[in-house]
């Protein structure tokens, strides 16, 4: 199929005509970032089989420990309101020219 290097060259012009010169190199290196991630997947899954099939792992039950009695915690006093409730001038315009005003 691929026997005469023309063929390699008409790939080559269409491949970039489709991309772009640009974007090519960014391509081949979002590709080799990810292979290089599926490789590492795989071979990490391949250790967990390995790490599985050499014994069963012991489950060890989480400790409890009995919740610590502490004395119920005063209530707080609501803070008291600002005393400076002034709403500012663009908020007061635009209620006006909503509600219809000049």
């Amino acid at each position: 199929m691929w026997e005469a290097p023309w063929h390699w060259v008409v790939l080559a012009i269409v491949v970039i005509a489709l991309f772009g010169y640009k974007r090519l190199p960014d391509a081949a290196r979002s590709l080799g970032r990810s292979l290089r991630i599926f490789k590492t997947e795989i071979k990490g899954m391949g250790e967990d089989d390995a790490a599985r099939a050499a014994g069963p792992a012991q489950v060890v039950p989480p400790q409890t420990t009995p919740p610590q009695t502490t004395a119920p915690a005063e209530p707080q006093s609501p803070a008291p309101p600002p005393a400076d409730t002034e709403v500012p001038a663009s908020t007061s315009a635009k209620n006006d020219t909503a509600a219809g005003g000049q």
